[in-house]
């Protein structure tokens, strides 16, 4: 009992603390990954490790699950960026109605503009020294706002979810979203970079009576984050891939 207690405890105070949390992809199979690239660009994808199922305080931003990177980018040379409209991939018996995906795909742009705008001039034609992004929703799906409420505030159901969270490493009734993102040289087409991810709904009591898509949101401003300060840490010169 003291063991399963601790254990409570420990995953109350990572993982219930996150608004979005990193997980294993949703696809068999590497080509499965990655309809938008295609699958040689896929194939040059590598593991950068298996996501931690307790992670804790703000989401983890650090890294995409899969990754490619040209070791011969020149990432200096580049201080501004083309963004692409972002497109929705699916199977036709997606959970995600037309309307809503066309509110993701929408507040994924909106949401790349913003974070890329902050460390780049966004501009709209290919010229020397602009980057490219393209970036592709892999389907989604949605929150169960009601039972998502009454698991994370009623006391007996945030115990049970979080015995949940311990076995599966995700809790109940939560949304996901799986994405990939291509960054080419808007001139050459070169690929510089790609990557694909997936995230879920997190345990943070702020989000337990979001939307049906809230999930998805959060994780999209993840990501969008996540590449403005990857990409602007690579062309600075502050860091390397």
């Amino acid at each position: 009992m003291k063991r399963l207690l601790s254990a409570l405890a420990f995953a109350a105070l990572t993982a219930g603390c996150a608004t979005t949390q990193q997980v294993a992809l949703d696809q068999a199979g590497r080509a499965g990954y990655c309809p938008f690239m295609g699958a040689a660009l896929c194939a040059k994808l590598e593991p950068t490790g298996e996501p931690s199922r307790f992670s804790s305080g703000a989401p983890d931003t650090s890294r995409a699950l899969l990754r490619y990177v040209d070791a011969n980018a020149k990432w200096t040379t580049y201080n501004s960026v083309m963004i692409q409209p972002v497109t929705f991939w699916a199977d036709d018996d997606s959970k995600i109605s037309p309307k809503e995906q066309h509110d993701l795909t929408n507040f994924f742009h909106q949401t790349l503009e913003k974070q890329l705008g902050t460390k780049y001039t966004v501009v709209t034609d290919p010229a020397a020294g602009v980057m490219r992004v393209q970036v592709a929703i892999d389907d989604a799906d949605s929150a169960t706002p009601v039972l998502r409420t009454i698991s994370m505030l009623i006391p007996q159901a945030r115990a049970l979810a979080t015995l949940k969270f311990l076995a599966t490493g995700t809790y109940p009734f939560v949304g996901s979203v799986q994405a990939e993102a291509k960054i080419t040289d808007s001139m050459t087409g070169q690929v510089l970079a790609a990557a694909v991810d997936r995230r879920v709904g997190g345990g943070a009591l702020r989000t337990a009576a979001q939307w049906q898509l809230g999930d998805a949101e959060n994780a999209i401003s993840a990501w969008s984050q996540q590449m403005a300060d990857r990409l602007s840490s690579w062309t600075s010169g502050t860091a390397k891939p």
